[in-house]
């Protein structure tokens, strides 16, 4: 069976996270992705470590199935370059900046209107207009602009998201744009200019606590082991030491909790905690309680009583422990990829399609392609 995306082909001019990770998982897919790289060194995240098979782990993760070449813009012969390989394509995608972008003549809606079938998609920080549009933005400052680090952290000191948020909700915003604009073309024939912004996707993210806070007049407080808005939710230590997060949705599951974990039936009806609003209005009072009941239990006997009642419980892990986590490995969800240096693991993507395998791939040396030394996709332009 043929992959899903299984002929398309993408150009993309592309450097750090967010488009790089949109169009890796076009390649995913089954996607002919073609990237576009500086001369002066390449995608910059090349050069982040040299961790993951000599190569950056983020460049690793982010790259994997792609061909490389490098063109430079700034030259009649690099501009040419791209257009040809740009008239071939099914996909356009760049995150430059909108000045460098729009000079270039790359911006989407300026290729729509040379290629009228072409899904193109500008990823900007700001948007393209507005006072910001022409401002630098990186992960952790659309995680600042987006409200994320002030709803991060301690009372006393609000942090950042401890992975790269904004990048990754940008990538994935992209990513299911170019597949609904895909979707829309098989029908009508009729490509797309997409347009998105880092703030924005991620305003997405943070809309129920920004949302509440525009209602209440009131922002939420930050607590780096609570839910701001649902209660019980949240880590509890255990009496050997270990953590585990609990989770409680609802007021029925906060019955069985108080009956089969608490062992205080006489909590389940009790005003202070019977429905959400009051257990938020209440927190500190229930996790009290909580704390008290759970620090004489062993990790396997809260671990069971939760179980058993249905409730949603977490080990805490750190990312070691992750790598080697038993569901994961259950599920065999580490691939192979190659790179100029070596063969490294990495996660499969989590589509799981039927008829469609993860293999993998390889993640392209600079300018790899363009000397011959793999399979360079051509157009036939």
């Amino acid at each position: 069976m043929s992959a899903p995306l299984d002929g398309v082909v993408v150009v993309a001019v592309e450097q750090a996270i967010a488009a790089p990770l949109a169009t890796r998982h076009l390649a995913d897919l089954g996607a002919t992705v073609v990237k576009v790289e500086h001369p002066d060194g390449g995608d910059f995240a090349r050069h982040y470590d040299d961790n993951t098979a000599g190569q950056s782990t983020y460049f690793v993760w982010a790259n994997r199935g792609k061909q490389s070449v490098v063109v430079d813009l700034k030259t009649d012969a690099g501009r040419a370059r791209l257009d040809a390989l740009i008239t071939g394509a099914d996909v356009f995608v760049q995150n430059l900046s909108a000045g460098a972008a729009e000079r270039a003549g790359l911006l989407a809606h300026q290729l729509l209107e040379r290629y009228p079938s072409i899904v193109a998609c500008d990823i900007s920080g700001y948007g393209l207009d507005g006072p910001r549009a022409d401002d630098k933005a990186y992960d952790l400052a659309i995680q600042a602009e987006a409200g994320a680090v002030m709803l991060t952290g301690s009372p006393d000191e609000p942090s950042k998201i401890g992975i790269s948020i904004a990048d990754i909700s940008a990538g994935m915003y992209a990513l299911s744009s170019i597949l609904a604009a895909l979707y829309r073309r098989d029908r009508t024939g009729e490509g797309a200019a997409i347009s998105l912004s880092m703030l924005e996707c991620l305003t997405e993210w943070t809309s129920p606590q920004v949302l509440n806070a525009a209602a209440t007049g009131v922002a939420p407080d930050r607590s780096p082991r609570r839910h701001p808005m649902i209660a019980p939710y949240g880590m509890f230590d255990l009496a050997n030491g270990a953590s585990v997060l609990i989770a409680v949705q609802s007021d029925r599951e906060w019955r069985a909790m108080a009956e089969g974990v608490l062992l205080r039936p006489e909590l389940a009806h009790d005003e202070r905690f019977a429905t959400n609003s009051a257990r938020i209005a209440n927190v500190d009072e229930l996790e009290s309680i909580m704390s008290e009941a759970l620090a004489a239990c062993s990790a396997d006997e809260a671990r069971d009583r939760l179980r058993s009642s249905r409730i949603t419980v977490a080990d805490v892990r750190d990312p070691l422990d992750v790598w080697h986590h038993e569901q994961l490995a259950a599920r065999d969800r580490k691939v192979d990829v190659t790179t100029e240096t070596g063969t490294a693991q990495v996660f499969k993507a989590p589509f799981n399609i039927s008829g469609h395998t993860d293999q993998g791939g390889h993640v392209p040396a600079l300018d790899e392609h363009q000397k011959g030394s793999g399979t360079f996709w051509r157009s036939t332009s």
